[in-house]
């Protein structure tokens, strides 16, 4: 699995992205979110308003519920605002 980090979550990951392989048991992206967030302290600091974060799986739009598995592309960035 691709994971990639936009804006200020990149900054306090410390990457912009990485390959990982979670436990089989991470099947969603909040299950995810929980399981990157205990990767590091950079990680936790990324993750500690989880409400201000939104999520892509393979490019569309996710919600916490969303399933994720191998080969997937899951993106994490603040919410943007168009104009």
């Amino acid at each position: 699995m691709q994971v990639l980090y936009f804006a200020w979550l990149r900054q306090k990951v410390g990457l912009s992205e990485e390959a990982v392989s979670p436990p089989e048991e991470v099947r969603t992206v909040a299950a995810l979110t929980d399981w990157l967030a205990a990767r590091s302290p950079g990680h936790a600091a990324a993750f500690a308003e989880r409400a201000s974060i939104r999520c892509a799986v393979n490019q569309d739009f996710a919600t916490p519920e969303t399933p994720v598995g191998p080969g997937d592309e899951v993106a994490f960035f603040p919410p943007v605002t168009g104009g």
